[in-house]
């Protein structure tokens, strides 16, 4: 991540904690607004068929439109409370990741749900297979000490070693990169910031590929950039959303100003504009100047 890119994000954090004591409910409103898209979208990682507004009526407590597979409604509540619980102030712990894996599979797989890999439980992590059962918790007991010393002197590149370092020990039979994703909002969460949403559309050109590398270099960059840019987007839109008076999508902004379409939605990509998507829309103030 270039000095360029590091200034940006420190300035938005900056404007953001500046909000954060007089808006404190808005905030809190704002994170909750983001469930169901937290959700889904994770969720869709991992193949599942649900659509946002499946489940979003999972979440109210009413079904599916069509018909679907029972453990993908599971999976859709399951994660749900797991995101709920973000708001606890435990530290991150054994105790922790594992209490929230156990309502992650909890009446999915019961068998593994709540442990870590046993003897003989091998599982494949892309075309890698993860760490030897038998070493899972001490090496997860590395990674956490590790991250707690800061290796990487900066908040970014601890979290995104963190996390491709606990995908890669893949510490569970199931459900490694739904509590991984969960852990990143739970450690930016510690440091007052707010949670990212990874996207399922970008899995195999922008997520997967920093994994893999990872699995094959140590090299972390990828991700930690990954994070940046969803940071910022998460950062923009409580900023945008608590000072602006009327937000409307890219599009609109772009046909109001003659901006091409391709070239804005590039920018907002970047995050050099203060884009940020709501339901797969980007989304910007409408007061916004380049």
């Amino acid at each position: 991540m270039n000095q360029v890119t590091k200034s940006r994000i420190s300035s938005l954090i900056n404007d953001y904690r500046g909000l954060v004591d007089q808006n404190r409910q808005a905030l809190k409103q704002i994170t909750v607004a983001e469930v169901a898209e937290s959700v889904h979208q994770s969720n869709a990682i991992e193949n599942s068929t649900l659509t946002l507004e499946d489940t979003e009526r999972i979440l109210a407590g009413s079904v599916p439109k069509t018909s679907q597979d029972l453990r993908e409604i599971f999976e859709a509540k399951n994660l749900a409370r797991v995101t709920d619980l973000l708001q606890c102030e435990e530290p991150l712990t054994h105790d922790l990741i594992l209490k929230w894996h156990g309502i992650l599979l909890g009446d999915i797989r019961e068998d593994c749900a709540g442990r870590y890999r046993r003897a003989g439980e091998w599982v494949g992590v892309g075309t890698y297979l993860g760490a030897n059962p038998e070493y899972v918790q001490v090496l997860l007991t590395e990674a956490l000490d590790r991250y707690a010393a800061s290796p990487c002197g900066s908040f970014l590149d601890d979290i995104a070693w963190f996390h491709c370092e606990f995908e890669i020990i893949h510490p569970f039979v199931d459900g490694n990169g739904r509590i991984g994703r969960v852990l990143i909002n739970k450690q930016l969460r510690d440091l007052g910031l707010p949670p990212v949403i990874m996207r399922a559309k970008a899995k195999h050109t922008e997520y997967y590929p920093h994994l893999e590398k990872y699995g094959r270099t140590s090299n972390h960059e990828g991700m930690t950039t990954l994070l940046g840019l969803l940071l910022q987007e998460s950062l923009n839109k409580r900023i945008v959303l608590l000072t602006s008076k009327r937000i409307i999508t890219l599009s609109q902004w772009a046909q109001i100003h003659g901006a091409k379409p391709n070239i804005i939605t590039n920018k907002a990509k970047r995050q050099t504009i203060p884009a940020f998507r709501v339901r797969g829309r980007w989304m910007i103030s409408e007061d916004y100047q380049i």
